[in-house]
């Protein structure tokens, strides 16, 4: 979608312009390191937005259905935690199922404004949302929200608490430490008074893990490909992504699945014309997905910042999703 699209749709769109550039950079150092990697935040282009929806509704992918039985169950209790005219911030913009949810109940929302840094979705994203929510104020902003972030100025001019929203468990793409320290950031953006509702996954069995990473259809496999993909559409680069298999298993003992593209050959690739070798079954790491008991999650809060008011998990306590207080 583009911006003029968006504003017909009574979206304001705030592009802090996250760049090419900064991907081409993580790329380059990311496989240069002994251990090649590539930071899982560029999945997100816009056929990996639509891969990662369509795994969202895979039968062995619980954490979808977990979290939105949760929003769903729960409804009423979180807006009156959030409360009247609130301003709802979403780090990350998703299918807006469970932002929907929210808004469906809340009272009076004032704003929704997303933090993408996928262009083309963060502008779908809101614009649906504008559509179907004539009475809330719409505000995209392009803009890694890893990084130190500035609300748009408009969002100031509204009295509601600020209430961030990170579903999905993409916390647990964070290392512990990491999701420390974006935990303080979140809380710095959104005030002494404001609040953050936020999606955990919770350690479970290996055999549950396993298939929810791995599903029969292959389509996580095509999402941890198109990152390849993409490196090869944006950043003039030669990667035969059949020369690489997708590999996901959960490590008890660092309570995280490890997800990587492994090299089925010696080969060498090209990004932006500098070379990288491959031995067979050398591996470019793509992501961590870190798993929390309840009180690890609440007391990794509490050391940010935060105070968690009340924590919600669906019967087979496989996932939860909590209520943090700022300040």
């Amino acid at each position: 979608m583009s911006e003029a699209a968006a504003e017909e749709a009574a979206v304001s769109f705030h592009d802090l312009e996250p760049t090419t550039e900064s991907f081409r950079e993580a790329v380059l150092r990311g496989l240069a390191k002994p251990r090649k990697e590539i930071p899982c935040k560029f999945f997100y282009d816009e056929r990996g937005s639509k891969l990662f929806e369509e795994i969202c509704g895979l039968e062995e992918y619980y954490l979808t259905r977990a979290e939105i039985g949760i929003l769903e169950g729960n409804r009423g209790e979180i807006a009156e935690f959030i409360g009247p005219r609130a301003r709802l911030i979403e780090f990350g913009s998703g299918s807006t199922r469970k932002v929907r949810i929210l808004l469906d109940t809340m009272d009076a929302p004032a704003v929704y404004l997303p933090i993408d840094i996928s262009k083309a979705h963060l502008l779908e994203a809101a614009a649906s949302v504008a559509r179907d929510y004539p009475d809330v104020e719409v505000m995209a902003m392009c803009a890694d929200y890893t990084q130190d972030l500035s609300l748009p100025q408009r969002v100031n001019g509204f009295e509601g608490r600020k209430v961030g929203f990170f579903p999905g468990s993409t916390i647990g793409n964070f290392s512990p430490a990491q999701a420390s320290a974006f935990l303080r950031g979140a809380a710095s953006l959104l005030g002494p008074s404001g609040a953050f509702l936020i999606g955990v996954d919770l350690k479970k069995d290996r055999q549950t893990l396993h298939a929810a990473y791995n599903d029969a259809r292959g389509v996580t496999a095509a999402f941890n490909l198109n990152l390849l993909g993409r490196v090869n559409r944006e950043l003039d680069a030669d990667f035969d992504l059949g020369s690489f298999r997708h590999h996901a298993d959960y490590n008890e003992g660092q309570g995280r699945v490890e997800m990587h593209l492994v090299s089925r050959r010696a080969q060498t690739a090209r990004v932006s014309g500098r070379p990288f070798h491959f031995a067979e079954g050398e591996a470019i790491h793509t992501e961590n997905s870190y798993k929390y008991e309840v009180r690890e999650f609440v007391d990794l809060a509490g050391e940010a910042g935060f105070t968690a008011l009340r924590s919600w998990t669906d019967a087979a306590r496989l996932f939860s999703v909590h209520y943090l207080q700022a300040g």
